[in-house]
């Protein structure tokens, strides 16, 4: 029992012995790293970049005031930050319409700004060449008021057709939504009712198909996954292929006539005669 006793104190002993080593090597380790990058630090080159002085939302002004600037590291500036007051404010402008939230001391984006001299409407989130159209929606057309600007969504056409009744069918895919109702604020994350209209952004052409859409059938809407850049399929679906139902499709067999014509008196008749092929 002495001898068990002893082997086992003498293994927990190795084994904290090493843990120890273990752990020392480790802290040596890192302060190996941290007086490098000390030394590295002073041969890094810095940028001034423009940083926001306090908490700013949606539709508030920024103006020189409160503006800070802080150094960063040239590697670890972030793309589209500010770092030249004369394109911050140019035109000797002194403020901006913020279009998305910024904490104090955040980098100011291009993103997160209207262009010089715009307000934080509609027109400030459209792309060049593309157009506002909006859509009314219902609690279930327009998914339940989850919604926002800044998601992208399907738009899918349901009306009847000659051939094959009714049907839902994929008119466009991954449009950009804009405003919800009234409101372009792309930080809101909660509804309070559902969405009446919702306003997307939209080519001539698209716009025009679905103005047509609209006046021809029901549109509902199909909310897009985030960072999901595949772009939907053609999709069509009828009450048949819902149900599994397969209809024969009848031949009608057309009986082939033959005619000539020949003229009596001053009139031109046809004459059926039976057909030789």
């Amino acid at each position: 029992m002495r001898l068990v006793f002893g082997a086992v104190l003498i293994a927990g002993v190795g084994l904290a012995g090493f843990a120890v080593f273990q752990t020392q090597k480790y802290v040596s380790q890192m302060q190996t790293e941290l007086a490098e990058a000390r030394r590295n630090a002073s041969t890094v080159e810095m940028v001034n970049v423009f940083v926001s002085g306090k908490s700013l939302r949606y539709g508030q002004q920024l103006t020189r005031d409160d503006v800070r600037v802080a150094p960063f590291p040239s590697y670890a500036v972030p793309a589209g930050a500010y770092t030249d007051v004369d394109a911050l404010f140019p035109n000797g402008s002194n403020s901006r319409i913020v279009l998305r939230a910024m904490e104090a001391l955040e980098p100011i984006m291009t993103v997160k700004l209207t262009e010089p001299g715009k307000q934080a409407g509609i027109t400030s989130h459209l792309s060049p060449g593309m157009r506002a159209f909006t859509i009314p929606v219902n609690q279930t057309s327009g998914v339940a008021g989850f919604l926002r600007p800044g998601d992208h969504v399907d738009v899918f056409w349901t009306g009847r057709t000659v051939d094959q009744g009714e049907v839902t069918q994929l008119i466009q895919a991954h449009m950009r939504l804009i405003a919800v109702d009234q409101s372009a604020d792309m930080d809101r994350t909660t509804n309070v009712t559902a969405a009446r209209t919702v306003t997307v952004e939209a080519t001539p052409q698209q716009a025009a198909a679905l103005a047509q859409a609209q006046g021809s059938g029901r549109l509902s809407l199909a909310l897009v996954g985030v960072d999901d850049e595949r772009t939907s399929e053609q999709i069509e679906m009828t009450q048949d292929r819902m149900l599994g139902i397969v209809r024969e499709q009848r031949r009608v067999e057309v009986e082939q006539k033959c005619h000539i014509r020949t003229r009596r008196g001053g009139d031109m008749v046809l004459i059926e005669i039976p057909c030789t092929n």
